[in-house]
């Protein structure tokens, strides 16, 4: 008799689809662990029939959107970021490392928007309403211990340690509040579906069920999120395209400075950065936060360079520097800190090639100032004068800038928002400049100020433009 096979169970990533004949970990297609499952057997497609409506259909003009206007948190800082404030019914994800400051953050937010009176720029006719801090982490004894800390404690501003969904959604009925922060949406299950709470399944149903409160009642609601070794936010990647607003928290532990930008907004734009200072007394927004990463020093010092980063809309001054030391190992070694290291290996290897600067015996350190970040190539051009700075012992002007990328045939190129990056250089009394060739021309080609092809004028500065590395280390170093 001929054996029948049986046929084989069939398994299905549940985040990207992908098919496999046995159960597996990791999804080989999207790399999301725990996310295979079997998958159920195919049904037909059913005949759904017209129902009842729950709003009859308007035209877009008789829409009326007095009640998605923004509310100020009190925070600036985070206002910016998000276009004017919080809309009421809009659920937010905030992600962001352990430790680095979220839930201080939130509870600064839940109380300036229970009592907005106390905010530095208090809004006028704003009264107090009611705001519900869940926490599945903390006691609410820690909570409170934070509260008294950073000054956060006021009679609208209702907390509850839950890890039950239903039991939240009782606070909620109970409390009606205006805002409700969920800390965080990891540590909050519910019995109705199976699995941990934290898994996929579990995220999915909390997260819908928060989404419709909020939609419904016009709650506005902060959703806290972990994120994963990489970065990512962990659980499915449908959290994040249900929301309404993902911001992502970042920041150095061993640094004050915190900032916030939006990677999804529906209410506002998504290229603002917003800075916090972080302190045992609380978090407060830093409008100007160029100085913290410059060095205070009265005499120029070789191997160091200021440029101007954008992140977002926003130009930030930055300070790189630059150490070049002999070498006593067979490989010279290559450091960075807040900088790329491919960058950097790519810059140091354009200087050794096209301007004939060695440092194949040297051990060669970079860093940033402040403990900012650098991922913009506009920093090229300021990196490669800190390094041949500190490798001939020559200083640069402390009032020059630079900004550039520096490509690997040794030209210099234009970035975009030289403009804007010139006049915040400008503002903070920078006196020359070294940028690409054509950065001071508009989009037709036009020039913006009638100005000498060597020597241009912005902002009250003297600009100078160049077409290669090579050049731009002349003119930096011979610049007053």
């Amino acid at each position: 008799m001929a054996k029948t096979k049986a046929a084989k169970a069939s398994y299905r990533c549940t985040e990207c689809g992908w098919q496999t004949s046995k159960w597996v970990g990791r999804c080989t297609e999207c790399q999301a662990w725990g996310s295979v499952a079997e998958a159920q057997s195919a049904t037909p497609a059913r005949v759904v029939s017209a129902g009842p409506v729950s709003t009859p259909a308007r035209p877009i003009g008789q829409v009326d959107v007095r009640s998605a206007q923004t509310r100020p948190t009190g925070l600036d800082e985070l206002d910016r970021v998000l276009g004017g404030g919080i809309v009421p019914g809009a659920v937010l994800l905030l992600a962001g490392e352990p430790g680095i400051g979220k839930s201080t953050l939130l509870l600064e937010v839940a109380a300036l928007a229970s009592n907005p009176g106390a905010a530095r720029d208090p809004v006028p006719g704003a009264e107090p309403r009611p705001v519900l801090y869940v926490t599945g982490e903390e006691s609410a004894e820690q909570v409170r211990l934070r509260a008294d800390r950073v000054g956060a404690i006021t009679d609208t501003l209702y907390l509850a340690a839950e890890t039950e969904l239903s039991a939240v959604l009782g606070h909620v009925d109970a409390v009606e509040p205006a805002l409700l922060v969920v800390d965080s949406i990891q540590t909050i299950g519910t019995s109705e579906v199976d699995g941990a709470p934290g898994g996929v399944t579990q995220i999915r149903e909390v997260a819908a069920n928060l989404i419709r409160v909020a939609k419904e009642r016009g709650i506005t609601v902060v959703l806290v999120g972990h994120v994963t070794k990489d970065g990512a936010i962990a659980g499915p990647r449908l959290l994040e395209h249900l929301v309404d607003v993902v911001l992502y928290f970042e920041g150095d532990r061993h640094s004050r400075l915190r900032m916030i930008r939006a990677v999804k907004n529906r209410y506002g734009p998504t290229d603002e950065l917003g800075c916090f200072d972080l302190s045992e007394v609380g978090i407060v927004g830093l409008p100007d936060p160029s100085g913290l990463f410059l060095t205070r020093r009265e005499e120029p010092v070789p191997g160091t360079c200021v440029t101007v980063t954008l992140e977002g809309r926003r130009p930030l001054v930055a300070e790189v520097q630059a150490l070049v030391a002999k070498s006593h190992l067979p490989s010279p070694r290559r450091a960075s800190s807040g900088l790329e290291t491919s960058r950097v290996a790519m810059v140091l290897a354009v200087l050794a090639q096209r301007c004939k600067i060695s440092m194949h015996e040297q051990d060669v350190y970079v860093s940033t100032v402040g403990g900012v970040r650098l991922t913009e190539t506009s920093v090229d051009l300021a990196l490669a004068l800190a390094v041949a700075g500190s490798t001939v012992e020559q200083s640069l002007s402390s009032g020059l800038i630079a900004v550039g990328e520096v490509g690997l045939a040794g030209e210099a190129r234009i970035v975009p928002g030289v403009q804007r990056r010139l006049a915040e250089a400008a503002r903070l009394g920078f006196k020359y400049a070294v940028v690409p060739r054509g950065s001071l021309e508009l989009a037709d080609g036009s020039p913006l100020k009638k100005a000498d092809p060597q020597l241009s004028s912005y902002e009250g500065m003297k600009v100078m433009e160049v077409d290669s590395l090579t050049q731009a280390l002349q003119v930096a170093f011979t610049a007053p």
